[in-house]
């Protein structure tokens, strides 16, 4: 059974502790049966974007002046949703989180007009979204980006790729970072590029160690109407970690979710598996692995809905502590998945078992949306910027 004290926390309202339930209650009644023997990972993401537009969940992608549930897009709402839908399916997690992510530059930064094009259809699960920044030599490194986009007449002409694009393919519209000038970070712009927009194409679909709806793209002449420019030109750049610093967070309640899963499977079989005249709960050893579970569940849930909260009601920029608990969470899940594995022996190895699956699925997590090692960097950076701001005289006294 799930821990669910964490909801009483002071970080949430009502509002929030009545969605944790009907979220619960409503994944705990389809997710797991929509994934059962279904091998099509495209069609089951369109599935679980459809199914979680039908019944409302999707209303969190958006603000409320295009259908949304809140008035802004809320972080611990789509924090408490990733981490239930994650719990039962790695597929139907990333289902929800790209149609937020994949329009969440459009609602930061788009025009009435994009606005009023995207994301009503983005909250009802009709159209795919997808965010396209990832090149083969630009990755977390976002600056040495190479795809360009030409300025001609009233388009922009791109040129260029992207690689480990979620939902390529099945997307109805894509978030694509291009080049505009040489300006290294501030010669980025970002665009609202329609799937089906001449020039654009699928180029490669990729397998990943777990399931998911992934890909390449090509751009060759792809014209882009300067009406779907994000922003000015040159804004790309703050747009995109703009939007991450909403969702790089909730990539460590997916991280929770999955590490809230694996340590209720392991106390569970332990406390029933029979080995020397007693439990595997009873080895001391074992509960060692269980108290450095809990405390890593705990600890990483409390880092997650801090920055959620922090980004809801205090700034608009949390990069400190969003890197914080996306590094943290996701490092976490995955040692809690290993140690869920190890009290399961030979049975969490077994192809198809909840063990199985949470293992695969956790540890691309510490990589995209910023791989963890630049989130150390960007946590120290945001460090030393905060104390080189601090005028000498209100620094703490070090003493030599």
């Amino acid at each position: 059974m799930a821990d669910i004290s964490f909801h009483n926390w002071p970080f949430f309202d009502d509002e929030h502790r009545r969605l944790a339930a009907e979220i619960g209650a409503w994944a705990e009644a389809e997710v797991g049966l929509r994934e059962d023997g279904a091998h099509d990972v495209e069609q089951l993401t369109r599935d679980f974007a459809r199914a979680l537009g039908d019944a409302g969940w999707l209303r969190y992608s958006v603000p409320a002046a295009y259908g949304g549930a809140r008035e802004k897009l809320d972080v611990r709402s789509i924090c408490l949703i990733r981490e239930t839908l994650a719990r039962y399916s790695g597929i139907a997690d990333v289902a929800f989180a790209m149609q937020g992510l994949g329009s969440g530059s459009i609602t930061l930064a788009g025009s009435k007009a994009l606005k009023d094009a995207y994301l009503p259809n983005v909250r009802t699960g009709n159209q795919i979204a997808a965010f396209a920044m990832t090149e083969t030599e630009s990755g977390s490194d976002v600056a040495a980006m190479r795809t360009r986009a030409i300025e001609d007449g009233y388009n922009f002409v791109l040129n260029g790729s992207k690689t480990f694009i979620s939902n390529a393919g099945i997307a109805d519209h894509y978030v694509v970072f291009a080049r505009t000038s040489d300006a290294g970070a501030k010669g980025l712009s970002a665009f609202v590029v329609d799937a089906d927009n001449p020039g654009l194409s699928v180029s490669e679909r990729q397998e990943l160690l777990a399931p998911h709806a992934i890909g390449s793209l090509a751009f060759e002449d792809c014209r882009v109407p300067r009406s779907h420019l994000l922003g000015a030109p040159g804004d790309g750049f703050k747009i995109g970690m703009a939007t991450l610093d909403i969702f790089r967070a909730t990539v460590g309640a997916a991280a929770l979710g999955f590490a809230r899963r694996a340590l209720d499977e392991a106390v569970s079989y332990a406390d029933r598996r029979a080995a020397f005249g007693q439990t595997l709960a009873d080895f001391q050893m074992v509960q060692d692995r269980i108290a450095q579970m809990a405390i890593d569940v705990d600890a990483a849930a409390l880092l997650v809905y801090r920055s959620a909260w922090v980004r809801d009601t205090q700034a608009d920029r949390v990069t400190r502590e969003a890197s914080m608990a996306k590094y943290y969470a996701t490092e976490a899940a995955q040692r809690v998945a290993d140690s869920a594995l190890q009290i399961h022996g030979g049975r969490g190895v077994v192809t198809g078992t909840a063990i199985e699956r949470l293992y695969r699925e956790v540890r691309a997590l510490r990589i995209y949306e910023g791989a963890n090692d630049i989130q150390k960097l960007i946590i120290a950076g945001q460090v030393l910027k905060e104390h080189r701001e601090t005028p000498v005289r209100n620094r703490p006294r070090v003493i030599d």
